[in-house]
């Protein structure tokens, strides 16, 4: 979108461009808006275009299919039909005919071209529950394809105000249009981004029938989504995306607030250096827990710890025997106070039995109840205090073809994304994640054990020698996930202190490094540079993780009472 050159920024406000977008931001209000969410809505807009050409080819598929059946079906009537016709009696003989034949040459049904039909795209529509200015809502309808609509609601008179005025300044609203050649009616335009002045849960809700539902879902507040995800969960089109952004991270990603985060996600987080991947897994409890709730279930396709939030991207299903597995997807984990180390201990667990009879084989999935605790009361390492966190979801948290599509898309646009660099890079280290839970870093497992850090590639070197796999963590710079346990990490470490001592005299005698020094090493590392710790996103240069942008830079601070009684007025 280009803004007229004769366009004149009205007294009191800012104009603010954004790619495609422009609006109008009051001067004295700064917190409508925050400029570093700028790689959370160019990353949106990628993922939504990115399904929303999945959902067109699933569609696509299931129509031709349904074509194929048909063509099949009609073809078997004609063949029917023939075989009835060929047992009637032809004995009677027919009498010439004394009309005139028809000239040769095709007549005029044959003459028309039979046309095959063609498939045509779904325009979908989004619902961005809490919309502000208005500004991710005008991007999409600016910048994805496929978009229908987008509803833009808001609670606030001011908000809808301003959203009304920016969505008029990018041509996006309703409008007479002239009358076409030959009438004289005036053809109107229906609006591209349609506002609405309203409670979030109570439009959600509102829209919650199948025939009403909407394809896309985005909760974007301030602080956390939890109040409105029973009703987004509900209101999304079977095999929708629903995306989701929580800013409360000093509840999710400490042990600060362990009430409020069991009040807000249903589960206790984690006190360790991983604790922002396990925010991500908090969030996805809930959703998952809320949709199975109205015999629904989730499927990640891009769970992100970005900055001082978490952005996640689920499809919506409706399936009574995967909201069953879900029950097997969710587990408690025990976390050590003193090495954090963590185990694992599944809520459920799935048994399938397969049956053969009469040549056909018969798959039966069975649920149960797991059998626990996984590990004692004192950590199995370092003999320090176990801490239980959880529950939360311990499946996938992304879909590695889908981020490998949104990864492609984002190469082929370069110029459309303002943070097309960081998006690669993150989008690159999401696509090469382990699907194991948690991460490490060195550093922190060095710390725990008192001696000098080797180095990022040293360490995984180490671990592919010894037969494991390793992969980098998005969430964390310096970090390692790994299919191996925190035992066979710290026998690495074990080794690594041989050609490096540790001063014995600076550890305490009642420290945990004293038990995880006391034990013998099972295996000797070996630390030479492996040919496979040089990952794909290691060759490239890429913004794997985001520096400070600006001063002082955050989630911004909270429009107060003072500034929304000044702007109702």
């Amino acid at each position: 979108m280009t803004v007229p050159a004769s366009f004149v920024v009205p007294e009191g406000y800012t104009l603010h461009k954004e790619n495609t977008s422009a609006i109008l931001l009051p001067a004295s209000n700064d917190a409508f808006l925050n400029p570093v969410q700028e790689f959370n809505r160019d990353l949106s807009v990628a993922c939504i275009r990115t399904w929303g050409e999945t959902m067109n080819a699933e569609k696509e598929k299931k129509w031709r299919q349904s074509l194929e059946r048909r063509a099949k079906k009609g073809e078997g009537h004609k063949a029917k039909k023939a075989k009835t016709d060929g047992n009637t009696d032809t004995s009677t003989v027919t009498e010439p005919s004394t009309e005139a034949a028809p000239a040769e040459g095709p007549s005029e049904d044959t003459a028309k071209p039979q046309t095959q039909p063609e498939f045509r795209p779904h325009g979908f529509v989004i619902l961005e529950a809490l919309s502000a200015t208005g500004l991710r809502s005008i991007r999409y309808a600016n910048e994805i394809p496929s978009v229908k609509h987008v509803i833009a609601n808001d609670l606030s008179p001011a908000a809808v105000e301003a959203m009304r005025r920016n969505v008029e300044l990018n041509d996006l609203h309703e409008k007479e249009e002239a009358p076409a050649e030959g009438t004289e009616k005036p053809k109107v335009r229906p609006a591209k981004v349609k506002v609405n002045e309203g409670d979030a849960c109570a439009l959600m809700y509102n829209h919650r029938m199948e025939r009403n539902r909407v394809d896309v879902v985005d909760l974007d507040p301030y602080g956390t989504a939890a109040p409105f995800i029973d009703a987004a969960v509900q209101c999304v089109n079977d095999g929708g995306l629903l995306c989701v952004t929580c800013t409360d991270m000093s509840v999710l990603a400490t042990a600060n607030y362990p009430e409020k985060c069991f009040s807000n996600y249903g589960g206790a987080p984690v006190k360790a250096e991983y604790c922002h991947e396990a925010a991500l897994r908090l969030v996805l409890h809930t959703l998952a827990t809320s949709a199975a709730r109205y015999g629904r279930y989730i499927y990640p396709v891009l769970s992100l710890s970005i900055d001082f939030y978490v952005r996640l991207f689920v499809r919506v299903y409706t399936a009574p025997i995967d909201v069953k597995k879900v029950f097997s997807k969710t587990a408690v984990y025990y976390v050590c106070s003193g090495c954090q180390s963590f185990y694992e201990q599944p809520l459920g667990r799935m048994i399938e039995n397969t049956t053969e009879k009469n040549g056909k084989v018969n798959a039966n999935v069975h649920f149960k109840v797991q059998t626990g605790p996984s590990v004692s009361e004192r950590c199995p390492e370092c003999n320090s205090a176990m801490h239980v966190a959880g529950p939360m979801w311990s499946g996938s948290l992304h879909d590695k073809e889908f981020v490998s599509n949104v990864l492609s898309h984002v190469e082929a646009n370069e110029d459309k994304y303002g943070t097309a660099a960081r998006m690669k890079g993150m989008l690159t280290v999401a696509k090469e994640e382990l699907d194991t839970p948690f991460y490490f870093t060195p550093s922190k497992v060095s710390s725990h054990f008192h001696c000098v850090c080797p180095s990022l590639d040293e360490t995984a070197s180490a671990l592919l020698h010894a037969g494991h796999k390793i992969s980098r963590s998005h969430a964390c710079a310096g970090s390692l996930k790994t299919t191996a346990t925190y035992a066979d990490i710290h026998d690495i470490f074990r080794s690594w202190v041989k050609t490096h001592p540790v001063r014995m005299d600076k550890v305490s005698e009642t420290s945990p490094t004293r038990v995880l020094l006391s034990k013998e090493a099972k295996i000797e590392a070996n630390f030479k540079r492996h040919p496979d710790s040089v990952t794909p996103s290691s060759k490239v240069k890429l913004v794997r993780y985001q520096q400070n942008p600006t001063p002082n830079w955050g989630p911004g601070a909270k429009p107060s009472g003072k500034r929304k009684r000044n702007e109702d007025e």
